[in-house]
Formats: C-alpha cells, structure tokens, sequence
C-alpha cells in the first residue's frame, strides 16, 4: 500500500509539473550582448541605439516567436573607451556593437569619409542616411571598409548640415576673407582659396575660441552648436550648405555576428535599417528644436544666395583630389555612386565633384 501511495503520488506530482516543465522548454534563449560608445545617449549618435535599435530588436525578436532574447549590458558614455578609439573597441569586441566615427578614422576607413571630401553636395540628412545605408550593403567597396574592420554595419550615422556660426554677418564669399573660423581636420580644404584662415578646435572649444578672439565662428551644425550655447558669442548664422556628413554607423563585431543564430541576424540587420530612420527623425527633432531656440535667444540667421555658394563651391580648389589619389579606384567608385544617388533623388550639388575625375 505505502508503495502504491508513493508511485500515486510520484505520478500526481510529474502531471502537475507537466505543464511548467513545458513552458520552461518554450522558454527564450538569452543572448548577452555588450553595447556601448563613446559619448553619452543624449548625443544625436548614441539616442538612437538606446531608444531604437535596442528595443527595436527585442520587439522584433518577440514577434518572430520569442525564441531568442537578449540580456542587454549597456556601456555608455564612454565608460569604456574613448572618441578615437570607437573602431577599435568594435572590431577587437570590447563591445558586441557600439557606434564607430568612422570620421575620426581617416587613415583605417578613408572611403567613408566620402562627404567631408564633397563639400556643397547636399544639405539633406535624411537623404545621406538612406544613400549610406543602400551603398554600405550594395557597394562591395563601402561595406569591405567595416569587414576588413572585423565589423558589419548597422546604421548609419549623419550630422545635420554644416553652415557657419559667426560674430560677424557673412553674405559672400568674400566676407570670410581675412577672417578666422574654427574649421578642424578635413573642414579646413571647405575654406581654400576664400582668404579665411581656418582655426582648430572642436565643439568643446568653439565658445572660448571665438569668445577669446582666437577665432571668429565656426564651421559646425545647429544640433552640436545649441547644446554648447556657441550661438552667444556667434549671433550670425549663414546657410553656406557646406551639408550633412556621413558621420560613421553602428556596427556589430564580425566575430560576434557570424556566431549568432540566422533569425538573430536577421532581426539585428532590420533592427538597424529601422534605427536608421529613426535616427533621421531625431536629427530633424533635435535640429529644428535647437533654431527654435536659439533663434528666440537672438541668434540671427541669412541664407547665402545660391549664387553665392556656386562661386565658393567653385572658388575651392579640387579639394576630393587628394583623397583620391590616396584611395585609388575604390574611392573613385564610391564618389561616383554617391553622386550618383544624389542625382536619383533630384539632389542638385553646388559642385559635381564626380564630374572631375
């Protein structure tokens, strides 16, 4: 009898878990991935991977059946690693994916740097985003520059467009003549040929410079302008249309993607496609919140005649030469199909640098 009991109650109690036993079996397998950058998520590159392209792939994950889950370890704000060292933080998996400046990689990722070689291109961040992303994935030469790198890009990354932030009023090319602007790295060819001396320095800078007298503006764009109240002391804004730069991507060590599951993948690559729109649309919020406010605060905006910005454009001197002499037949493509794009969405450039090779 005491045997019956037992196997009785042995039986009752496998019924009973049976159906915990199963959901347990359903149950999703975690996926730790470490993500991180170098600035904090309040800057218009790193919101989007917290606010998009996280939880973006975990609603798409749970959508396609819960089998997959990701436990997220959030490194941001440079809790890691710095400014120059995003490619290398991603490419040796510090991090499983982090935002990548490719614009402070001029020597390991030069083809990217395509926009700040075009000058006067396009004004339009939305457009860079979506060019960027087609020609990453379509263009062998783009998308060898991540996996040389040991990375897979995601998303891309923009600035919104770069004009000038001045003390002084700018209505032709000639103003800036015996002037001097904050213009760091590769912005400095924008100013070739005009008479301006271009100044070094970075957003952190540009107040103290042009407060100091050791400039008198800056090449910048409204989203990093207003956060660091440069308007202050630079009350005059010209739309010159130097335009939006390709700033870099998101992307995911190579390693670490190829070891993912196929639906894992593929969730992470539409995760990034949505999180490049999104990112866009932030741009636009943030840029159109940030004139908002510093034109209430007095900052005074002119647009350059198109006239205007044709004769500075063509004032440069071939400014995409050396950078093509540099790169070769890879950076000769890459010019040529992003031009290419600009033509399809009826983007009429200042100056057709791809007609020059």
């Amino acid at each position: 009898m005491i045997t019956t009991r037992r196997a009785f109650l042995a039986a009752s109690s496998a019924t009973l878990a049976m159906p915990f036993l199963n959901t347990r079996g359903f149950a999703a397998e975690a996926i730790d991935i470490q993500i991180g950058s170098s600035h904090p998520t309040n800057n218009i590159w790193v919101y989007a991977m917290q606010t998009a392209l996280q939880p973006e792939l975990d609603r798409l994950l749970k959508e396609a059946g819960g089998k997959y889950s990701i436990n997220w370890h959030e490194n941001y704000g440079g809790t890691l690693y710095k400014f120059n060292d995003t490619r290398a933080a991603v490419r040796d998996g510090i991090v499983d994916i982090g935002m990548v400046g490719t614009v402070w990689e001029g020597s390991a990722m030069p083809l990217q740097n395509v926009t700040y070689f075009t000058p006067f291109a396009n004004s339009d961040h939305v457009a860079v985003i979506e060019i960027f992303d087609k020609l990453t994935e379509e263009l062998p030469e783009l998308k060898a520059g991540w996996t040389d790198q040991n990375m897979v890009h995601l998303s891309s990354l923009v600035t919104d467009s770069y004009d000038i932030y001045a003390n002084f009023p700018i209505a032709s090319v000639e103003d800036v003549r015996n002037r001097r602007l904050n213009a760091p790295g590769t912005s400095a060819n924008w100013l070739a040929n005009t008479g301006c001396t271009p100044v070094d320095g970075a957003l952190t800078t540009y107040y103290t410079d042009i407060q100091t007298g050791v400039s008198e503006g800056t090449l910048s764009f409204a989203s990093g302008i207003q956060p660091t109240r440069v308007y202050e002391v630079a009350p005059h804004l010209t739309r010159v249309g130097f335009g939006s730069m390709y700033f870099g991507g998101i992307a995911v060590n190579k390693g670490f993607y190829d070891g993912l599951p196929p639906e894992v993948q593929a969730a992470l690559k539409q995760a990034g496609k949505l999180t490049s729109r999104k990112h866009g649309d932030y741009v636009t919020q943030r840029t159109t919140a940030a004139m908002t406010e510093m034109v209430a605060a007095g900052l005074q905006v002119a647009e350059l005649p198109v006239a205007e910005k044709e004769k500075w454009a063509n004032t440069l001197p071939n400014v995409a030469a050396p950078w093509l002499e540099a790169n070769g037949e890879a950076a000769a493509a890459v010019l040529k199909a992003y031009f290419a794009e600009l033509k399809a969405r009826d983007i009429t450039p200042a100056r057709d640098w791809a007609a020059e090779i």
